[in-house]
């Protein structure tokens, strides 16, 4: 018999985000070659936003957003881990539309 399919929906003031695949090795504006070895302190990363609850105000599904990955609440769905947070504790949003961004974009 056939399981049945339960679609997930975030509550709420939830956000579920994937994580942009990290690069192997990355390059300083200078041209530093700096391993994928390297931890970097406090370093922020860009996700994807899969899910959002019903209170969340500022994000919707597709925007790109600017995080603290570390002391996240992590879920594995179908071999892809995605991150589950508050959206107040993302620092910014990368989308197509804006009323006052910072001139800068992805």
């Amino acid at each position: 018999m056939e399981q049945p399919k339960f679609e997930i929906q975030m509550l709420h003031d939830r956000v579920m985000i994937r994580l942009e695949q990290k690069a192997e090795e990355r390059r300083s504006g200078s041209g530093i070659v700096i391993p994928a070895t390297v931890k970097l302190a406090n370093r922020l990363a860009w996700g994807e936003v899969c899910g959002v609850g019903s209170n969340v105000r500022s994000v919707k599904v597709g925007d790109k957003v600017l995080l603290n990955p570390e002391d996240q609440f992590e879920v594995e769905l179908h071999a892809q881990t995605y991150l589950v947070m508050r959206e107040r504790d993302l620092h910014a949003v990368a989308t197509q539309e804006t009323d006052h961004g910072t001139g800068l974009y992805l």
